[in-house]
C-alpha cells in the first residue's frame, strides 16, 4: 500500500507549528484590535437607527427634469457623504421620469446633519455689494433729499440710492425681512446674470448684489483651514481656475476703487451671503478665502460641498423618517439570535452524525467566529465597514459554507477509512482529495460575492462583502486549523482505534464486519 501512497502523505506533519501560527495572528489581531480603540463593531442604519430623507427636484417653470440630471446629483450626493466618512449610506434615485426621487439614507445621531449637507445645490456665486443694511430694514437709500414746493406739486423727499439700486430694487429691499428665519431657507436657482436681494445666513443683514462675476465651477479646490496666528478661526481657501482667477482678478481690482459697501464682495452659496469683506487690494494670485465665524465642522462642511461641485438641480426635502436605535436594536437581536440557532443545529447535528469528529467542527466554526469579529472591528476602524442585517444574514449563510468544507474533508476521509488505511494515512489522503473540491467550492461563493458587492446597490453589498470575508475565513479556517487538527486526533489512540464515541467505529463508518456477515 506504501508504494500507492501520495508523495503528500508521505510529508511530515507540521500541524503543531501550523495552528500555532494561527493562534498567534487571532492573537495579534485582537491586541490590534485593543490597540487601535476598535472594540465595538460598527452597525449599520438598520441596526442603530439614523436618518432617512427623501429630496424631491424642484421644476421652474417651463423647466423639466431630465434622467442624466438627476443621476448626477445621485453622484455628487455619493461623493459628498463618502468624504464626510459615513459608512454604509445608501443614496439612491427612485422612480420615473419626472417623478424620481433621491433618497438619502444615513446611520447614527448626525445623520440629520449629514442629510441636511449633502442635499445643497452648492451654487457658489461672487458678486459685488452694491447695498447693505439691517436684516429688517426698510430702505438701502443713503440719504433723502426735498424737492422745492412749485404751484403744481407739493414738496416732496426723494431718496438718493447707491449706483446701480432703482426704486424697484429699494421695494423688494425692503419687502424682505431676514430676521424672519422662513425667509432664510436659500435652496439657490437665482439668476447669476441678474441683480438679486439676499439674506446673511444670520439674518442680521441683507444685501443688495451685483450680477455674479466668478462662479462656483470655477473654482478648482476648497479646503478648510485655521488661521493659527491671528484670530479669524476656522476659514475655506478656494483656489480658482484660470479663467475664475482673471475674472476673480479683474473683480476685486475694479471694487478696491469704490466707497463702503460697494468695494465690498459678497460670497454667496445656495442663495444666502456666507461673508462680504471689503477688498483693500486687488488679488490676483487665484485663491481666496471664505470667512464667517466658522467652526471647524462647518468650515470642514462647506469644503467639502463644494469640493464636489454643485447639484445640476435644486431639491425641495421631502419625507424625513427618523429610524429609532430600539427598533434598530429589536434586528440585531433577532439576527443574532438567528446565527446562534443556525450555529448551534449545525453543531448538534455534527456532534450526533460525526460525534466525536463533531468536536473538530465547533472548534472550526469557533475559530472562524473569532476572527470573523475581530475582522468587522479592524475593518470598522480602517475603512469605515459597518455591520448591517443584511451583513448578519452574509455570515449566517456563511456557516453552511464553513460546515460544508468539514463535511466534505470528513467524509472523503471516512471514505479512506473504510477502504482499509489506517487514520493517519487516511487524514492526508483525504485531504489530498478533498482540499480541491472546498477550494472550488468557495472560489465559486467568492465570485458571487464578488459580482454582488459591484453590481448591487444598497443593502445587497453589505450581505455581499459580508459573505465574502467569511469565505475567505472558512478557507483560513480549513487549512490552518481544520485539516492540522485532524492530523493532531489521528495520533491520539481514541480516535485511531476507531472507539464508539469517536465517529471512527465500524459502525459509524457503516463498515460490515466479517462477524456480522
Amino acid at each position: 500500500m506504501s508504494a500507492n501512497t501520495p508523495k503528500s502523505m508521505k510529508t511530515p506533519s507540521h500541524s503543531g507549528r501550523t495552528i500555532a501560527i494561527l493562534a498567534l495572528i487571532v492573537i495579534a489581531f485582537g491586541v490590534l484590535a485593543g490597540f487601535t480603540g476598535a472594540t465595538k463593531v460598527k452597525l449599520g442604519l438598520d441596526l442603530r437607527g439614523g436618518t432617512s430623507v427623501t429630496l424631491q427636484p424642484r421644476v421652474s417653470a417651463g423647466g423639466k427634469v431630465t434622467s442624466a440630471a438627476i443621476d448626477q446629483a445621485v453622484s455628487i450626493i455619493r461623493q459628498r457623504v463618502n468624504s464626510l466618512g459615513v459608512a454604509e449610506s445608501e443614496v439612491s434615485a427612485q422612480g420615473s421620469g419626472t417623478n424620481r426621487q433621491i433618497v438619502i439614507s444615513v446611520p447614527g445621531e448626525t445623520g440629520r446633519r449629514v442629510v441636511e449637507l449633502v442635499g445643497q445645490t452648492a451654487e457658489l456665486r461672487f458678486r459685488q455689494v452694491l447695498a447693505e443694511g439691517a436684516g429688517n430694514a426698510t430702505t438701502a437709500a443713503t440719504s433723502t433729499a426735498t424737492t422745492p414746493k412749485t404751484a403744481t406739486s407739493p414738496a416732496k423727499t426723494v431718496p438718493t440710492y447707491p449706483t446701480g439700486v432703482t426704486a424697484e430694487l429699494d421695494a423688494k429691499f425692503a419687502a424682505l425681512d431676514c430676521t424672519k428665519a422662513a425667509n432664510r431657507q436659500g435652496g439657490g436657482g437665482d439668476n447669476a446674470d441678474a441683480v438679486t436681494i439676499s439674506c446673511s445666513r444670520a439674518g442680521d443683514a441683507k444685501y443688495i448684489l451685483a450680477p455674479a462675476e466668478v462662479l462656483g465651477r470655477q473654482v478648482s479646490k476648497a479646503t478648510a483651514a485655521i488661521d493659527q496666528q491671528g484670530a479669524s478661526g476656522w476659514y475655506v481657501l478656494l483656489n480658482f481656475n484660470g479663467e475664475g482667477t482673471t475674472k476673480f482678478g479683474a473683480l476685486t481690482t475694479r471694487v478696491t476703487k469704490l466707497a463702503t459697501p460697494q468695494n465690498q464682495v459678497a460670497i454667496v452659496l445656495d442663495g444666502l451671503v456666507v461673508s462680504a469683506p471689503r477688498i483693500n487690494e486687488a488679488i490676483n494670485t487665484g485663491n481666496a478665502q471664505i470667512t464667517g465665524n466658522f467652526t471647524q465642522t462647518d468650515a470642514q462642511d462647506l469644503s467639502n460641498v463644494l469640493k464636489y461641485g454643485a447639484l445640476p438641480l435644486a431639491f425641495d426635502r421631502g419625507e424625513v423618517q427618523q429610524i429609532s436605535p430600539t427598533l434598530g436594536s429589536d434586528q440585531l437581536h433577532a439576527g443574532l439570535l438567528a446565527g446562534l440557532i443556525g450555529i448551534g443545529l449545525v453543531l448538534l447535528y455534527s456532534i450526533l452524525y460525526y460525534k466525536g469528529l463533531g468536536l473538530v467542527s465547533f472548534g472550526s466554526l469557533l475559530v472562524a467566529s473569532v476572527i470573523t469579529y475581530l475582522s468587522f472591528l479592524l475593518l470598522g476602524k480602517w475603512i469605515g465597514f459597518t455591520l448591517t442585517l443584511a451583513g448578519i444574514a452574509g455570515a449566517i449563510v456563511s456557516v453552511g459554507i464553513t460546515a460544508d468544507s468539514f463535511i466534505v474533508y470528513f467524509e472523503r476521509l471516512r471514505d479512506e477509512v473504510r477502504d482499509g488505511r489506517t487514520l493517519r494515512t487516511a487524514v492526508e489522503a483525504g485531504w489530498a482529495r478533498a482540499r480541491h473540491t472546498i477550494v472550488v467550492a468557495d472560489f465559486v461563493s467568492l465570485i458571487a460575492a464578488t459580482l454582488l458587492y459591484f453590481f448591487a446597490v444598497g443593502g445587497v453589498r453589505g450581505f455581499a462583502f459580508t459573505l465574502g470575508l467569511t469565505t475567505l475565513v472558512d478557507l483560513v479556517v480549513v487549512f490552518f486549523f481544520t485539516k492540522p487538527i485532524m492530523t493532531v486526533l489521528s495520533r491520539i489512540s481514541y480516535f485511531s482505534s476507531g472507539r464508539p464515541l469517536s465517529g471512527l467505529s465500524a459502525k459509524s463508518l457503516g463498515v460490515v464486519t466479517g462477524k456480522e456477515a
